[in-house]
């Protein structure tokens, strides 16, 4: 093993108030190593990440410990020195894409920023070196993506272009704060094997932060496991994995559920009857451009159809650019669409919201992927929960405030988090917030667009747990998007597999799961990844090996093209 990049010695980080965030947490990092920190969310993973730059979020200060990378204490150090580390010494990864590039500039010069800046690269060679890593990250048309603004690409693509700033100046350090976490499960195999190819041949040193198991048993050369800002357990993978020595620890692995087939074929089939229809949609057309004969400049959307009764949780599942979100967004009206129909118990819905009734309204909900942007930075818990139930319900002073207690303890927040503003949140905690905010407006249908992809396995399963109680409970008829086989396979009725905006696959759960008819379906069965070491090697050739016959079926009816699958 290669020598120490950064070293963490008895570090302590505490808020104003005195509260404990990270206490003596002591690691290394060395060249051509991945240690992989693994905990629940508010752990301090992130935390601890951030320090090993040299950066503290608001509201906390250092007490003591220090933080060395690459001989330089970075805690201490001024601001220039800290400049000329970062990008070329250590490279910062984060976890939300969409809170961390600047809407109004384009991706690629974002990308080369900071090559540029530190004149580590001239101009023309920061973009040779921008493309090639567009490439190895499998991002379409890599000659010409970099020119996208980033709303103009998906939340999956967004997070590829993460990754690809940390890349572009080959530092010593890569921090990666859930570099897969929005991804898909095949874009995540790809991701995982270019990160680990690309550790081991520039022999960089990296800090993996993850609340996926699975993915860090792929990754990690060690795992340090933390849990209320300590380190409880740090071992090679294989030991932590198959041995554990800490309780804590098997809790975590415990919750790690993954994808099985045979426990699939068992299981038997919750509803016996077909339930009442709640949703209906019917020929969706949607995408960007001008329309024309019904059919926009760029179609993301050909002709979708689907159908969710009450009490039923049907999932919508493909890869990153399949239309996913962006069928979510014509049901909750936020994008309006060139043809087809969209209707509630019978009754149609305008194209818009602003169009819709206020009731029609109330009645669908949306819970989306990205917390970091849906929750207004400024304004505390109290007031973005309060809106809702003010608008939607009249609700005001002592009623109010004992619905947004219940909204809390329904998300498994307690109820002083009410005082809080969204950045004195993990990344968990503020999903959890968005999704209490969608069920203020007491909605008979709930679109959960990836509202498990940020959560620690153990939070993620609480959540799962509350989306199937308020599935049998209220009846709420839910439409779940997600690139997460294993948590579609523990929640769904129904699937829906979309592919370049198009339905290739849908049935029963257990059915399409596990035994899928449609190649891209046994793409995505095949990518889910497993708690064994060596599986990102076998789920890398069977993505080779199906490679061809997904190139037979590739969508060829006019009007598709290569600019709608950068789209969401």
């Amino acid at each position: 093993m290669g020598t120490s990049v950064l070293t963490v010695d008895h570090l302590g980080i505490a808020t104003k108030a005195g509260h404990k965030v990270l206490d003596d947490v002591s690691l290394q990092v060395r060249r051509g190593e991945v240690l992989a920190l693994i905990g629940a969310s508010g752990s301090g993973k992130t935390t601890l990440a951030l320090a090993a730059l040299g950066h503290m979020r608001p509201g906390l200060e250092h007490v003591g410990g220090s933080v060395n990378l690459n001989g330089v204490d970075v805690l201490k150090a001024p601001h220039p020195v800290l400049n000329r580390l970062r990008g070329r010494i250590g490279a910062y990864i984060a976890q939300s894409a969409a809170a961390a590039f600047n809407p109004r500039i384009r991706l690629g010069d974002q990308v080369v920023e900071s090559a540029l800046l530190h004149h580590s690269q001239k101009s023309a060679e920061a973009r040779a070196r921008a493309r090639e890593v567009f490439r190895y990250l499998s991002l379409p048309s890599p000659d010409r993506i970099g020119s996208r603004f980033p709303y103009q690409v998906s939340g999956g693509q967004l997070q590829r272009f993460m990754i690809a700033m940390g890349m572009q100046e080959e530092p010593l350090l890569m921090v990666c704060d859930e570099p897969t976490s929005a991804l898909d499960v095949t874009t995540q195999v790809e991701v995982m094997r270019l990160l680990k190819r690309a550790i081991r041949d520039n022999n960089t040193a990296a800090l993996f932060v993850s609340h996926d198991l699975a993915v860090v048993a792929q990754i990690a050369t060690r795992i340090a496991v933390m849990r209320a800002g300590r380190i409880v357990e740090v071992g090679e993978t294989d030991q932590v994995v198959n041995a554990p020595r800490e309780e804590y620890t098997r809790e975590l692995i415990a919750a790690c559920t993954h994808l099985s087939l045979a426990s699939l074929a068992n299981r038997p089939s919750r509803l016996l009857t077909a339930p009442a229809t709640a949703l209906s949609v019917q020929s969706i057309v949607a995408g960007y451009g001008n329309v024309r004969g019904g059919k926009p400049q760029i179609t993301t959307l050909h002709g979708v159809d689907l159908e969710v009764g009450k009490g039923e949780i049907v999932a919508v599942i493909g890869e990153s650019g399949s239309g996913k979100t962006t069928l979510a967004r014509v049901i909750a009206g936020l994008h309006a669409p060139a043809s087809g129909t969209v209707a509630l118990e019978g009754e149609p819905l305008a194209g818009l919201d602003r169009e819709r009734t206020d009731g029609q309204r109330r009645r669908v909900q949306l819970a989306v992927q990205m917390a970091d942007t849906a929750l207004n930075p400024k304004h505390r818990i109290r007031r973005i929960l309060g809106r809702v139930l003010r608008f939607f319900h009249g609700l005001r002073g002592d009623a109010a405030e004992a619905r947004m207690v219940d909204l809390l303890a329904m998300v498994s927040l307690p109820a002083n988090y009410l005082e809080r503003y969204p950045t004195q949140l993990s990344g968990g905690e503020k999903q959890r917030v968005n999704l209490a905010r969608a069920l203020a407006a007491d909605p008979d249908v709930l679109i959960c667009d990836e509202i498990t992809s940020a959560l620690d396995t153990i939070v993620a399963g609480q959540i799962i747990d509350l989306v199937k109680r308020l599935r049998d409970e209220l009846g709420l008829a839910i439409i779940f998007i997600s690139h997460d086989l294993a948590t579609v396979a523990s929640i769904a009725d129904r699937v829906t597999v979309l592919r370049h905006g198009r339905v290739v696959e849908a049935g029963e759960c257990t059915r399409v799961l596990s035994a899928p008819a449609d190649p891209y379906t046994r793409l995505l069965v095949a990518s889910v990844p497993e708690l064994r070491r060596g599986w990102l090697e076998d789920a890398a050739a069977t993505r080779k090996a199906l490679e061809v016959e997904l190139e037979m079926v590739r969508p060829t009816v006019a009007g598709w093209n290569e600019q709608a699958e950068m789209m969401p």
